[in-house]
């Protein structure tokens, strides 16, 4: 494995950080009186393993070829839900490993599912462990959007390209600028959300919490009643504003300190997630209020369709009892998903864009079969490589969803939530429909089988399908 030592030598140091971010739950629990040896002993392991990956591969060459940033960006995922797993395991709430696993996986894929079935009672550390491990999943995902996969070419990734000069043997120190800037915008904007969470009457603790869950859009709450749990108008107007923050481009705030003011009025992408959002609550409301459900304000519609088109995952109502309409539109939100290179997950607004227009130009050549009509993106013609690598992306999302769905239905589970449990993990979203796993239930109830194809699902879903699927392939590893 000699030609694959910058891999593990970056794993390391991702250990390592992961190791030292186990501090913070221990003093968590020296302040709350919850002392006990489960962080300690997790973080002691972590650095280990992360100092024997540094050590043993300081001689790495530091360059980065395709197959090694595909592996690399497999391997972190991996490697950080398996030892963010450890606290779960050791700590005094004792769960299992595929559940301790799970909650893991479900916090670094910012998916938000849960198998806590009391929130409520559960020791303070470790509710700041599931919010840290969803705020270090969302800048990872951000860095890695926008300066790993537009070079591995993944489902239309490299339309964000930032820069043509780039080649994968740069792609680390390239990115080493971009990075920065973007952690200290992601940083930023968690500080100011915690604020205001703290000024509208959160404690401490849960804006500092809620604020990394929220910016990360992954939906992990300190409550059963999620944000609900507040009833605070100010709490879930500033729950909405940070989530939209966190659904757009993170360049468009690169864009934006550089100098483009108005990156956030003349991106496409941006202004067609606005469009669905807006269009998607009105909706909503006027068929809630035709249908005379105890809908009194559009305060509530607004902020469950924004949580669940964002994959952020947070709930103020059971909309589970909204009717079999607003279910199947969740469902359909669940797939869109966010802006590329934000937190957000789902097919994202720039794939169902080019859909849309290749759907569309298809149609005019049946009507005028002479025709010549160019599908577009900010501007840029789409070649048919491109287009290919997005509906193929598109195709193979929609046949690992049904897949999913049907390992889940041989484990038992009912239609309704086979159906939404493979909907929301490869969407990364957190709560499903129905009673077992809607606003109101968890994901304690299933099987070890659900649990580990879930946990799949949520990294494949989190990491573009093509990522991890392609490391599977002979022909991929022979070719380069």
């Amino acid at each position: 494995m000699s030609n694959y030592k910058t891999v593990f030598f970056t794993l390391g140091i991702l250990q390592i950080i992961l190791g030292l971010s186990m501090i913070a739950p221990i003093l968590a629990q020296f302040f709350y009186n919850e002392l006990d040896s489960g962080f300690i002993s997790s973080g002691i392991v972590t650095i280990i393993f992360g100092v024997l990956f540094l050590l043993t591969n300081l001689d790495h060459d530091k360059k980065i070829s395709l197959p090694q940033a595909f592996l690399l960006t497999a391997l972190s995922w991996l490697s950080i839900a398996i030892f963010g797993s450890l606290p779960f395991v050791f700590s005094e709430i004792n769960l299992s490993v595929t559940d301790a696993f799970f909650e893991s996986m479900s916090g670094i894929t910012t998916t938000g599912s849960t198998i806590i079935t009391n929130l409520n009672e559960t020791p303070k550390s470790i509710l700041l462990w599931r919010g840290m491990l969803q705020w270090l999943g969302g800048i990872g995902i951000i860095v890695m959007a926008i300066t790993l996969m537009p070079l591995m070419n993944i489902g239309g990734m490299q339309l964000f390209m930032i820069s043509t000069s780039n080649t994968p043997e740069k792609i680390l120190p390239k990115s080493k600028e971009i990075a920065l800037r973007l952690i200290l915008v992601y940083s930023g904007l968690t500080f100011i959300c915690a604020l205001f969470y703290k000024i509208f009457g959160m404690n401490f603790f849960d804006s500092i919490v809620h604020s990394m869950t929220t910016i990360a859009t992954g939906g992990f709450s300190n409550y059963n009643q999620s944000i609900g749990y507040f009833d605070s108008s100010l709490i879930e107007l500033t729950s909405i504003i940070f989530i939209i923050l966190g659904s757009i481009p993170f360049i468009a705030y690169i864009k934006y300190l550089n100098g483009d003011k108005k990156i956030f009025f003349n991106d496409t992408q941006i202004k067609t997630f606005f469009k669905i959002v807006i269009f998607s609550i009105l909706l909503m409301y006027f068929y809630l209020s035709i249908k005379n459900q105890n809908i009194s304000d559009i305060r509530s519609v607004a902020f469950n369709v924004i949580s669940i088109l964002t994959g952020t995952g947070y709930v103020t109502q059971n909309f589970s009892e909204w009717g079999q309409f607003p279910l199947i539109y969740f469902l359909i939100l669940m797939f869109i998903g966010g802006c590329a290179g934000s937190t957000a997950c789902g097919i994202k607004i720039f794939r169902v864009q080019i859909l849309f227009q290749f759907i569309s130009a298809q149609l005019k050549k049946i009507i005028y079969p002479r025709g010549i009509f160019k599908i577009k993106y900010e501007n840029s013609n789409i070649d048919e490589k491109f287009l290919a690598s997005i509906i193929s992306f598109i195709f193979l999302y929609i046949v690992i969803f049904f897949v999913i769905t049907a390992l889940l239905s041989t484990s038992g589970l009912d239609l309704t939530t086979s159906i939404s449990a493979a909907a929301t993990s490869i969407s990364n979203v957190g709560p499903g429909l129905g009673d077992i796993i809607g606003p109101n239930g968890n994901f304690s109830n299933l099987s070890d089988f659900s649990k580990w194809i879930l946990s799949l699902s949520m990294i494949l879903g989190r990491l573009e399908l093509f990522a991890v699927l392609v490391l599977f392939i002979p022909s991929f590893w022979r070719k380069y």
